[in-house]
């Protein structure tokens, strides 16, 4: 079947199986390998990518129904010239160890912060529930995405 979407701004089509997810087309076949197979139940966040403004699971969604939709993963968040903001302060509070859950992280993020630049401490805890680090403690997280609202904000009314 092919499935045709906008990803990362990007208009992309895969011919695939009808029992494909979207993690699997994004990473087997159209090469975009940031979000992760964590326990492939919904439960770990590491392959959270965002479908039309909303974050989800790309391991429980089937690749059909992200046709004709606009995802965002976490090769869309930085252009070639510069990192993110979230991305700066996550490497800056040191808000990640192994890697592995950041990409989750990180979108999950970004979608709270597109929706609301100055989030409280439990409204970010809320936005990253769905996502599990096992490496760190989650207080290092929190402050990054705080900080990297605060500086988008900046931008933003600098505009």
């Amino acid at each position: 079947m092919l499935v045709e979407l906008k990803v990362n701004g990007e208009p992309r089509s895969a011919d695939v199986p009808p029992e494909t997810t979207l993690l699997k087309m994004l990473r087997e076949y159209l090469n975009l390998t940031g979000a992760k197979l964590g326990c492939d139940v919904g439960d770990c966040g590491t392959c959270t990518v965002i479908v039309d403004g909303v974050s989800v699971n790309s391991c429980l969604m089937l690749a059909a129904r992200a046709n004709g939709h606009e995802v965002t993963t976490i090769e869309g968040l930085a252009n070639s010239n510069e990192l993110h903001p979230l991305q700066e302060k996550f490497e800056e509070h040191g808000a990640l160890q192994c890697g592995f859950c950041g990409p989750g992280m990180l979108i999950s993020a970004k979608n709270l912060l597109d929706k609301n630049p100055d989030p409280t401490v439990f409204e970010v805890r809320d936005a990253l529930a769905g996502n599990l680090c096992r490496c760190t403690g989650y207080t290092k997280i929190i402050e990054a995405v705080i900080d990297a609202g605060r500086v988008m904000n900046a931008e933003q009314a600098n505009s």
